[in-house]
């Protein structure tokens, strides 16, 4: 059984950072990307940036310049490092993974989401 298992979520001030981490535990073999989306009520979830097993990232457009993606592949952790933060950063934040499991194939896994708000 895999489990994605995210935190560092919470309240801040508009300009301020956050760091979300999502450590994958469970039988796994290997994983492949990896990724962040965000959700508010009303709307599609959207990609904010993933990342390769091999380090290549791509961001959406809205945080290019302001948020960061990294791994650890030693740790089976992603990380979101947010800067500059703003209003409409606010939303429910979701960590992907692409995981195959030991003696099994590939699949497609969600964490549990954790909330950003951004607020004064």
């Amino acid at each position: 059984q895999v489990q994605l298992v995210e935190s560092g979520g919470g309240l801040v001030e508009p300009g301020g950072s956050l760091r979300l981490s999502c450590a994958a535990s469970g039988s796994i073999f290997s994983i492949d990307d990896m990724g962040w989306y965000r959700q508010v009520p009303g709307k599609e979830r959207e990609l904010v940036a993933r990342i390769t097993s091999g380090g290549s990232t791509n961001y959406a457009d809205s945080v290019k310049g302001r948020f960061t993606i990294s791994r650890d592949n030693a740790k089976n952790t992603v990380y979101l490092q947010m800067n500059s933060l703003k209003p409409e950063d606010t939303a429910v934040y979701y960590c992907n993974a692409i995981i195959i499991e030991k003696f099994s194939t590939e699949r497609e896994y969600w964490g549990q989401g954790t909330q950003v708000t951004v607020s004064s």
